[in-house]
């Protein structure tokens, strides 16, 4: 296939995309569903983070979750430990969730039952950045142990995001980490952006994590009613 073929087959993609995402965001308001989307890199803890999350907000919340990933179902059955509806999105080759896919996981799942619905995509932080899920909340994670200026090196994905997630902090003094490095790479990158750093592991930062979720569901909460 020519370059120019290959650009307008990719650009009609993206085209079908956001039309079904936009359905999709549609579908969340109309049935009051928050919904978050976690974008990250392999081996960056979005899983454990994502388990803890699902099983701390789970008490006050009606949450589930859809899991991609390119082949196994080792997350989703990592994931249902926390007792939350789980459903697992095998991609094959595709490195990313389409909105497609998405809306197909929902098909037999009733919205109404739901206050939050998280989204984890499968690890990788190039492409998921081009595609709209129709998420109300995007965050990316990265750990400690994959360096500061991860944010450098993936602008794009940051600049798609709405929040940062620094993740597995109970490692950060034996890997040396450089928290203020790290704040001016995601500052550089995407001035102004929240910014959270934890640990799923100890618990560490994560209430002050899961108040700011509470906060943003009761304001979509409150906008749906005026």
């Amino acid at each position: 296939m020519s370059e120019p073929r290959l650009v307008e087959v990719r650009r009609n993609v993206l085209k079908q995309n956001d039309v079904i995402a936009r359905a999709l965001r549609e579908q969340f308001r109309a049935t009051g569903v928050f919904v978050v989307s976690l974008v990250s890199s392999p081996g960056s803890g979005k899983t454990a983070f994502l388990e803890k999350t699902l099983t701390q907000m789970q008490p006050r919340y009606r949450v589930a979750a859809l899991v991609g990933d390119l082949a196994t179902e080792n997350d989703a059955t990592r994931l249902a430990r926390s007792k939350a509806p789980v459903k697992q999105i095998t991609t094959g080759t595709l490195c990313h969730l389409e909105a497609a896919m998405v809306q197909n996981a929902l098909a037999d799942w009733d919205l109404n039952k739901l206050d939050l619905l998280f989204i984890e995509n499968v690890g990788n932080l190039v492409c998921p950045s081009s595609y709209d899920l129709g998420e109300n909340l995007r965050l990316v994670l990265m750990s400690v142990t994959e360096g500061e200026d991860k944010p450098l090196k993936y602008p794009t994905i940051f600049n798609s995001a709405d929040v940062a997630i620094i993740t597995k902090n109970e490692l950060a003094a034996a890997v040396e980490f450089d928290w203020e490095s790290a704040r001016k790479s995601i500052q550089s990158v995407r001035p102004g952006m929240q910014i959270f750093r934890l640990s799923a592991k100890t618990g560490e930062g994560m209430e002050e994590y899961f108040d700011f979720l509470s906060r943003q569901f009761a304001e979509q909460r409150a906008v749906a009613k005026i």
